[in-house]
């Protein structure tokens, strides 16, 4: 008797699939067999092919297919301020351009701007990210019209604020946005305090109880420049680091953004502590406030991943040109050459970005993970000649070159179109709030 073929959705076809499982397996002429939004096998084609029954086939011929990208630190409606304050220290871009504007932002406003980093992200071959701002539940309603994942952080600073007059007023928003994702596969919540500098220990204590009692990732903006180190210690007579550490705050769960002033005792102690760090060098640099030691992080332990921050203080949300940001900045740093190399930089866009938001099942494609993914035209000039397919990915590739997304085994994008998004209602609306910040601005 024959063996009875195994039924799936869809065997996607691809000249190249990087699968970044536990042995890192590359497959030529590869195959990709995806049923109820799950990745069922993967393999070279005729064998793994002739396994499966399948109502689709996509034959994507000359492409490099990666899981989709993480992106572990964004703001995502902070897109409706790309370009209208470049060029300033961190300080005085958030105190004088930034915090001003989001204090008069209405919720439609920060829903248009999601909707905008959405389709950023999916052209991008961004299939997840981690969002910290207000009205998140806007921010929720654009991604599920995008069909991206989401994993959503109400930030607050000190109370009273323009948001929330206490800090009770915050935990039940976040605790309502719990209720509202509950059962939702594609979204989940974090816990977001802004800085050590910016919130009080009061309220950094009771967010990660909090976080605690929900179990999920606890947030924070920390070490981003030594003019942050120079307040903690101004305030509380302690670096970002130790202070958070004082607090309870440094734990398995939390998430320490940009990480740029640590020293070695510091990195010690997040390693020791399992906390994780989202990197994101190129609003690092465009702000000059320094090249995080991620080398350094690695050495010691530590998970880290690769964010984009907001679009105003990157220009763009584009997760390849991170990974080549990445790269090429540790090198420098340490001027060496084999500093943080391509596949370590892979894996902090996909698997270690997964692991640092507790996401499991997401940033590989291997038998049991979701079908999350992106297609690269391998036929782009840029892309050619290919040796090494990861080289290629994060040193050669700028993202222009995606042609196909795919989030749970169901296509989001597809040749230039996110197809949950009205590309032209959104330029048109995008004009509109371009109009209304320049009648706000102080």
């Amino acid at each position: 008797m024959p063996t009875p073929l195994i039924p799936c959705d869809l065997l996607l076809r691809a000249s190249r699939i990087v699968t970044q499982d536990a042995r890192r397996r590359v497959f030529e002429d590869a195959c990709l067999a995806v049923r109820d939004g799950r990745v069922l096998d993967v393999g070279p084609w005729e064998a793994t092919a002739s396994r499966h029954a399948t109502a689709e086939v996509r034959d994507l011929g000359a492409a490099l297919v990666l899981p989709g990208l993480i992106n572990v630190h964004a703001h995502a409606s902070m897109t409706l301020f790309r370009g209208l304050a470049d060029d300033l220290p961190l300080m005085d871009w958030l105190s004088r351009h930034i915090w001003p504007l989001e204090a008069k932002l209405s919720p439609e406003l920060v829903r248009l701007g999601a909707q905008a980093a959405c389709a950023e992200m999916l052209t991008t071959g961004i299939t997840c990210f981690a969002d910290g701002y207000f009205h998140e539940r806007e921010v929720l309603a654009a991604t599920r019209e995008a069909g991206i994942r989401v994993v959503l952080g109400e930030g607050f600073f000190g109370f009273p604020s323009p948001m929330f007059p206490t800090a009770k007023h915050c935990w039940d928003v976040v605790e309502g946005l719990r209720e509202a994702t509950r059962n939702d596969p594609f979204a989940r919540i974090m816990l977001m305090p802004h800085a050590a500098y910016t919130t009080t220990p009061e309220s950094l204590r009771e967010s990660m109880a909090l976080a605690e009692s929900l179990d999920c990732p606890w947030h924070i903006h920390c070490a981003e420049s030594p003019a942050e180190t120079a307040s903690c210690l101004e305030m509380f007579g302690l670096r970002p680091v130790p202070y958070l550490d004082s607090l309870g705050c440094l734990r398995p769960r939390t998430i320490l953004a940009h990480c740029v002033d640590l020293n070695e005792e510091e990195i010690a102690l997040v390693a020791a502590r399992g906390a994780k760090v989202a990197h994101c060098p190129s609003s690092n640099m465009k702000l000059a406030n320094g090249a995080a030691p991620v080398q350094r992080f690695l050495d010691a332990g530590i998970v880290v991943g690769l964010g984009t921050d907001g679009a105003a203080s990157n220009n763009s949300l584009n997760l390849f040109a991170e990974m080549r940001h990445a790269a090429l900045l540790q090198k420098l740093l340490l001027l060496a050459p084999g500093a943080l190399p391509a596949q370590a930089v892979l894996d902090m866009a996909t698997r270690q970005g997964a692991a640092c938001l507790g996401w499991p099942g997401i940033g590989s494609l291997e038998p049991g993970s979701r079908a999350d993914l992106l297609a690269l035209d391998l036929s782009s000039p840029n892309l050619q000649p290919l040796h090494s397919p990861v080289s290629q990915a994060v040193y050669a590739a700028h993202g222009g070159e995606v042609r196909l997304v795919l989030v749970d085994g169901r296509v989001v994008y597809e040749d230039g179109r996110p197809l949950g998004i009205d590309l032209p209602l959104l330029r048109q609306e995008l004009a509109g709030a371009v109009r209304w910040m320049r009648e706000h601005r102080t």
